[in-house]
């Protein structure tokens, strides 16, 4: 995979035509993958699966929903302590989701942005070699223990999720050629839980508790599908919600996932603090990459993206830069300026 840069996914704008044109435009020649945006609930990542999916659930049942705002209804948490909350009913035992192929939502979205997609490579406003990537949140991250407290219900409904999934993702390729086609898996809570930020949860095991999903979800992926993974701290009541003194658990937590997927991983992105100090890059110098282009979170602190550029290319010499997340939660009015960072990123990169 080349690139220069990439698009984790979310883009506050009004429409995937919108986010599509306005940074595709300037930045597709350094991507090789565009995503639509996630405009709409889709901005809200998880809590839209939450309330658009589970919610509605027959076989789940809503404990907790966020605070009302002045006494109106809240459809996304304002933080971690106000997220959706479900138990599974009584007497199931594996929650199954129906409608196969379209009930998560996601091949909805994809197929219609991707119309727009290519209509705008056919009027030549975005590069044709860019492929249209869909941004999916893995299974630990969809389905955190925060949201399923109740103890044993994540083993009945995560399973299911997988099995949507990946009927969502056939359904996807039926209408988007796999040449054209790039997956990225979201991982929040599973880097939390390389680094022992998930509560309840030992510090040992958590290999195991986060690659079965990602070889269910990837191994029989066509090799003409463009994959990668997203890491990342979260920004769920502001980023980062955790600071690591190192890389090291991320990259081992990659590196598990690049060796366990089941096929190529095309990218990996590993989000970096403001932090311009050796030991906590180090740790990249035990990356296993292989064929997959490594993505460092580093697009945010401009004035100090080259000392941490630098130090960085000190242990890991080839990679291409990213922001943290995608821009869901920030502001429509600093899309300009998020831009113009990447623009910035990319010549720094050059010098």
């Amino acid at each position: 995979m080349d690139g220069d840069t990439l698009l984790v996914g979310s883009i506050p704008l009004t429409t995937p035509a919108e986010a599509l044109e306005v940074f595709g435009g300037p930045l597709g020649p350094h991507l090789a993958s565009l995503p639509d945006g996630e405009v709409g609930f889709r901005q809200f990542w998880i809590t839209r699966v939450h309330f658009q999916v589970l919610a509605i659930h027959p076989d789940l049942e809503v404990i907790q929903r966020p605070r009302r705002d002045d006494g109106i209804e809240r459809i996304y948490a304002h933080d971690a302590s106000d997220n959706w909350n479900f138990r599974v009913r009584e007497g199931v035992e594996k929650v199954v989701f129906g409608h196969p192929g379209w009930r998560l939502g996601f091949y909805q979205e994809a197929v219609n942005s991707y119309d727009v997609f290519k209509m705008l490579k056919q009027q030549g406003k975005l590069p044709a070699h860019l492929r249209f990537q869909v941004s999916i949140p893995a299974a630990v991250s969809a389905l955190p223990p925060r949201v399923f407290p109740v103890p044993g219900d994540l083993a009945k409904v995560r399973p299911g999720y997988i099995d949507a999934v990946r009927a969502e993702v056939r359904a996807i390729m039926e209408h988007i050629p796999p040449s054209e086609l790039a997956i990225q898996w979201d991982c929040s809570s599973e880097l939390q839980d390389a680094y022992g930020k998930v509560a309840g949860l030992p510090s040992e095991g958590m290999i195991e508790r986060n690659l079965p999903q990602i070889h269910a979800l990837s191994h029989d992926l066509p090799e003409e599908v463009l994959l990668g993974v997203h890491l990342c701290f979260g920004t769920l009541g502001g980023w980062p919600r955790f600071e690591p003194d190192s890389t090291d658990r991320a990259v081992e937590l990659a590196n598990a996932f690049i060796e366990g997927a089941g096929r190529r991983m095309d990218w990996m992105h590993i989000p970096v603090l403001n932090r311009t100090d050796d030991a906590y890059y180090a740790p990249l110098a035990d990356l296993r990459p292989h064929q997959t282009r490594i993505f460092l979170g580093m697009i945010h602190n401009m004035p100090t993206f080259a000392a941490r550029l630098a130090v960085a290319r000190k242990y890991l010499p080839n990679f291409g830069v990213a922001a943290y997340c995608g821009f869901g939660r920030r502001p429509r009015s600093e899309m300009p300026e998020i831009l113009q960072d990447h623009i910035t990123a990319l010549d720094l990169c050059r010098r």
